[in-house]
């Protein structure tokens, strides 16, 4: 599914709707340079899941977490990361009944998930972005019919 939004207002818009349709384990894979949206997306991301907190880039602390309404959020940014490190143990967030968005994925591709939520950024300029979605795996099947009802 390929959206185009026009601000970052649309952009957190349509994280907002993506994550009305998420469920508990869900992983989405941020892929795009910087300033793209991914964090913006994010944002958007946790407003549809009853986040109150600011959400902002954890570049410089891998992971911030977020409390929803039901679930957490838990944002990691895997961008300064080089490799698997024994300090780091992505398995933990990712099998913890909540939702975790990964930016920079890619940086630890040996222990991704098999599923996920793939959505590549492309900065078409200042204020547009060009959003791919895809759902890889069994686990997302109906979630693009769940998207495109949503208006």
């Amino acid at each position: 599914m390929k959206f185009f939004t026009n601000s970052s207002l649309e952009t957190i818009e349509l994280g907002k709707k993506i994550g009305s349709i998420l469920n508990p384990n869900d992983v989405i894979l941020l892929v795009g340079d910087l300033s793209a949206g991914k964090t913006t997306i994010t944002k958007g991301i946790g407003l549809a899941l009853g986040v109150k907190k600011v959400i902002n880039s954890p570049t410089f602390t891998i992971v911030k977490e977020y409390q929803g309404t039901n679930l957490k959020l838990f944002h990691l940014d895997l961008y300064r990361l080089d490799g698997i490190g024994q300090d780091f143990d992505l398995e933990e967030y990712l099998d913890s009944g909540n939702i975790s968005v990964i930016e920079w994925p890619y940086q630890v591709k040996e222990i991704l998930p098999l599923e996920y939520i793939l959505i590549e950024f492309e900065r078409i300029d200042e204020n547009n972005r060009s959003i791919e979605i895809k759902f890889i795996g069994n686990r997302y099947k109906d979630y693009e019919e769940k998207l495109k009802c949503i208006h």
